[in-house]
């Protein structure tokens, strides 16, 4: 992946990073998505997960410019490249770091559905997309930031580049489980 991208090149690639982790997902067997593991998440776990992030995600886009200015102020560096952006969330995982509060899902029942959760995840995913394409200039995304519960204040363009990893490293998470 390019280092820098577009708001252009930010949409496509969380609209591809989405359909892949749905269809990854639905072709797992229904049981196997939402056994619950010792110690760890479920599938259905890890999804619901991915939700709750996307959605805290999106109240960065929806809310009023002037409030997001008020609430966490003026960016001051430039934003992260998508390889740096990694960089420091995977470091920061090494360090510890870890979901907390409303970010650790509660155990998810299988009368849930597993369509049903998929297509929570690809609403919210789509909302997003929708909210980033139709508010925000590609240089807003470098002059706005939001707080991380891990990265602390990153940029808007940060944002994307850590929800598109975020969903890539739960596949990963869960692809290893279902190797092992």
């Amino acid at each position: 992946m390019s280092s820098d991208f577009t708001k252009e090149n930010i949409i496509h690639q969380l609209e591809e990073t989405g359909k892949s982790f749905t269809s990854f997902c639905l072709a797992i067997n229904e049981e196997l998505f939402f056994l619950q593991p010792e110690n760890k998440w479920s599938i259905a776990q890890n999804v619901v997960h991915l939700i709750s992030s996307i959605k805290s995600t999106s109240l960065a886009y929806a809310l009023p410019k002037f409030i997001i200015r008020l609430y966490t102020g003026k960016p001051n560096r430039t934003s992260r490249s998508y390889d740096e952006l990694v960089a420091k969330y995977l470091l920061k995982l090494e360090q510890g770091g870890r979901a907390s509060g409303k970010y650790i899902p509660a155990k998810v029942l299988p009368a849930e559905g597993k369509e049903k959760i998929l297509d929570k995840f690809l609403k919210a995913e789509t909302r997003l997309i929708s909210l980033i394409k139709n508010k925000w200039s590609n240089a807003q995304l470098d002059h706005y930031i939001a707080p991380h519960p891990l990265l602390g204040k990153i940029t808007l363009r940060e944002l994307c580049y850590f929800t598109i990893y975020h969903t890539l490293h739960h596949q990963k998470i869960i692809q290893g489980r279902l190797n092992s």
